[in-house]
């Protein structure tokens, strides 16, 4: 469901709006404005039911091989096709955005088209996350109308983010001067006890490029990755803590998991995990996150099918 402007014209009003345990939520993909009518009492039965955002490993392809990844290793990639059938299905589900991620999504030779795709038939805000070195000023040009956010990693600084990439540095700054003022953007940041240093320098060089948001990652323990130690957690939350007046002009904010430690976190009280978010693999497995190791494949079936099967199944072993 969503609210539209008279004239039927301009995009800059239009509200989708989803119903949740915390009242009503209006979302405007153009400008990311949100706004919750948290006064507004709805009943569990006419709750929205689809998560709030889903992201989608396009290619478990990836052309660097850093330590702390856990994408999957197995070659796997999604056909455009079914990736378009499940943007129409999550936008009439509900879905405020879906996020392209893999691997690494730009090396899908089909991410251009699915993300013009999303953009012109339906109302769903578009992004990716990407390392940030396959950006060039031609990918740019192609894909500044068709997403609403890019979101680039990095994991520390200079030397140190050159010891885990193998890439140099300043090129990730030079591709990120592209991004300015062109396409909205925000810097994931994975934290653990080598990129924890950097972490000042990195939150004062994105607030300088005109990143939007810098979303904190704490190291899990999937893939190549293992979880971050006490010390560099409470590290974590000095820094943070100390730079949250600072940082007015750049969202700080950090992953689900960790939500309630910080008092940068942003999110929905009420909200369950479910609710907020799912993800989506390369096989086309259906997750409560990226990190899971099981989930509902989706198969030939209906991705509404494999939520409310996923739905049951977490039920289950909560109960």
């Amino acid at each position: 469901m969503y609210i539209k402007n008279k004239n039927g014209v301009n995009q800059q009003h239009e509200f989708k709006i989803r119903k949740g345990p915390d009242g009503i939520h209006l979302f405007n993909r153009q400008n990311g404005l949100n706004i919750l009518l948290d006064d507004v009492a709805t009943p569990e039965s006419d709750w929205t039911n689809s998560p709030r955002q889903v992201s989608i490993a396009l290619t478990n392809d990836c052309d660097l091989r850093c330590a702390h990844c856990y994408a999957p290793k197995h070659r796997s990639t999604l056909e455009k096709s079914r990736v378009k059938d499940w943007l129409l299905e999550m936008d009439s589900m509900g879905v405020f955005g879906i996020g392209f991620g893999g691997g690494e999504p730009t090396l899908h030779e089909d991410l251009v088209e699915l993300c013009q795709f999303g953009q012109e038939e339906t109302k769903l805000s578009i992004s990716f996350t990407t390392h940030g070195h396959t950006l060039t000023p031609q990918l740019i040009s192609q894909l500044k109308s068709h997403v609403n956010f890019i979101r680039v990693s990095m994991d520390g600084t200079y030397s140190n983010y050159e010891s885990i990439r193998k890439r140099p540095f300043k090129g990730l700054l030079r591709n990120l001067e592209l991004l300015k003022g062109r396409v909205p953007f925000g810097i994931n940041y994975v934290v653990n006890s080598k990129t924890i240093e950097d972490l000042p320098n990195a939150l004062e060089l994105s607030k300088e490029l005109g990143a939007d948001e810098f979303l904190v990652l704490p190291e899990v323990p999937v893939g190549f990755g293992k979880k971050i130690d006490d010390v560099t957690l409470s590290k974590l939350k000095e820094i943070v803590d100390s730079r949250s007046l600072t940082m007015k002009s750049m969202r700080v904010s950090i992953s689900s998991d960790y939500k309630n430690q910080f008092v940068t976190a942003i999110g929905l009280q009420k909200e369950s995990d479910l609710q907020g978010f799912a993800h989506i693999d390369a096989s086309g497995v259906l997750k409560l996150s990226s990190f899971d190791k099981n989930g509902v494949p989706i198969g030939g079936g209906s991705l509404t099918n494999a939520y409310r099967q996923l739905t049951n199944t977490i039920r289950v072993e909560l109960e």
